[in-house]
């Protein structure tokens, strides 16, 4: 597994706790930052502040594409590994797309249910073919 592999990994580990226990990612972040034993990669950190900046459009277009669903009633997996795709889609210049959607797959097949991946690929490929249309700040 790429370095990159592990912090998103590692960025959906601190997203997935914070929806459950309905906190701030950073503040999740911050504080196991600051404990002497647990590494955090950078890309990580870069990962959650850029979602943090960024998560009032990336729950708008969550809520948009993924028909059928409701972000509430979408499993927290699902809804955090969507957060991650979109904004490596939409605000990361390092990353191509094709790498965005195949990163956000194989942890939907790895760590969701069977359906997942494909749902999952279905809005961040929808998003990827319409992202120069989509009105970012």
């Amino acid at each position: 597994m790429s370095a990159r592999s592990k912090s998103r990994k590692g960025a959906l580990d601190l997203l997935y706790e914070a929806d459950i226990r309905n906190q701030s990612a950073i503040v999740i972040h911050d504080a196991r930052k600051s404990e002497s034993d647990v590494l955090i990669r950078d890309y990580t950190s870069l990962l959650l502040q850029g979602i943090s900046d960024n998560r009032r459009k990336i729950d708008e277009l969550i809520s948009t594409y993924a028909e059928g669903w409701d972000m509430d009633r979408m499993p927290a997996v699902d809804r955090n590994i969507l957060r991650i795709g979109i904004y490596e889609l939409l605000w990361s210049t390092e990353v191509p797309d094709s790498v965005a959607i195949n990163e956000a797959l194989e942890l939907a097949k790895t760590l969701s249910t069977d359906e997942s991946a494909g749902y999952v690929n279905g809005i961040l490929g929808r998003i990827a073919s319409i992202k120069e249309d989509i009105v970012i700040s």
